[in-house]
């Protein structure tokens, strides 16, 4: 439903709040971002996927083994949807072991030709050791083959918004038609933190013990920062030393993803300095939770006169500190509401500004459905309502 022009305008009071003007000079100042020594990086708030600090971001890049963070997140997808499970087991095929294996050069989880292996297991050996071997294996059993899988990978980003990422294998090994870029994999990140919380704590795991053979996660800052919880590394000789990374502090998420260094040490030294200036100088602050009653809307033939209206998504946002105190919210209702209603239905609009810039808009949403009234009830607010058009 569209917000007519006689949208009623109600100040949201729980998040109406303005600082005085002598508040700006009090407010602390924010320094430059720093400069990286990397091709492309983000620096991303995960609450709202809002981007504070970006350079060459949508630049298309060869994504190494980054690759495996859609490998991995499509395999779980699987598992939550009960397509497969993690008890499964998994024929290694002779692509998956010449291709993947330890004779191939690459990062590998070591998997014996035509041995079977769990699920479970090739996720950690993806996640953790970064195994091609494991990425192939699964992907083959996911979609029958990698190529098939290459489209699923494809289709996903799609959804996902991915808009500069194109995928032709499972694992990230070189191709001319395979690529992503910086922003792409911090909105992938995004979707495997706040969707998986569960398969997501496998990105924090700092060793994978499996067939009598120990490997390390190469991401060095989870042995150097505690906050820091995943995700993934990546290196080619053509992609440089690759990181997608992200920490909590104080309840606040961030995500960073570098592209292209020059070392192991410095794609962690520059990941550092991403996060040390998120968190020194921006805070997230959440207004309003998914599926909180906000306001009550007017409903016109209706089963009843009201319906519940609140937020599909989370209301939070990222500033540098001292802005949130400024912010002004607002709430547009649509006052011609007529049932039926859908739960989920648009209903209205809430804006936040900070002075006269709009720093976010979100949908209103009805929360519970309302059916049509009986003849008579629909009957007298069809006249109301020809009234009222007339004389608003």
């Amino acid at each position: 439903m569209n917000i007519s022009r006689f949208a009623k305008r109600l100040s949201l009071l729980a998040i109406l709040f303005t600082a005085p003007l002598a508040q700006a000079a009090q407010d602390p100042i924010i320094p430059a971002a720093p400069q990286l020594a990397a091709k492309s990086y983000v620096l991303m708030d995960a609450a709202s996927g809002n981007v504070l600090v970006e350079n060459n971001s949508d630049q298309r890049l060869p994504p190494a083994s980054l690759t495996k963070l859609m490998t991995a997140y499509i395999a779980t997808l699987e598992i939550r949807k009960g397509k497969i499970g993690e008890q499964d087991l998994v024929t290694v095929s002779e692509h998956a072991w010449r291709t993947g294996g330890a004779a191939s050069g690459g990062s590998t989880m070591f998997l014996p030709l035509n041995s079977q292996v769990k699920v479970d297991d090739l996720l950690h050996g993806i996640i953790i050791q970064s195994g091609n071997d494991a990425s192939i294996a699964i992907a083959e059993y996911i979609a029958g083959s990698e190529d098939a899988f290459a489209d699923m990978m494809n289709e996903t980003a799609a959804r996902l918004g991915m808009q500069n990422s194109h995928f032709m294998n499972a694992t990230g090994l070189p191709h001319p038609e395979h690529y992503s870029s910086a922003h792409d994999m911090a909105i992938l990140a995004r979707a495997i933190i706040n969707e998986d919380q569960q398969h997501y704590a496998i990105y924090s795991q700092k060793e994978f013990h499996w067939n009598n053979i120990r490997q390390g996660n190469r991401n060095l800052l989870l042995w150097r920062d505690s906050t820091v919880d995943g995700l993934k590394t990546g290196h080619t000789e053509e992609a440089g030393y690759c990181l997608v990374a992200s920490a909590v502090r104080d309840g606040a998420r961030m995500i960073t993803s570098v592209f292209g260094t020059d070392s192991e040490k410095t794609r962690a030294a520059e990941t550092q300095k991403l996060l040390t200036y998120g968190f020194r100088f921006f805070e997230t602050q959440t207004f309003y939770k998914q599926g909180q009653e906000l306001a009550q809307a007017q409903v016109w033939k209706g089963a009843t006169r009201q319906v519940k209206a609140g937020l599909a998504a989370d209301l939070s946002l990222t500033l540098p500190k001292g802005q949130a105190k400024q912010l002004q919210a607002g709430m547009t209702l649509e006052p011609q509401l007529e049932a039926p209603i859908k739960q989920g239905d648009v209903i209205g609009k809430v804006e936040v500004k900070l002075g006269e810039k709009v720093v976010h808009t979100a949908d209103l949403i009805a929360l519970e459905a309302v059916e049509e009234g009986g003849f008579f009830r629909r009957l007298w607010d069809s006249i109301r309502l020809f009234f009222y058009g007339l004389f608003n």
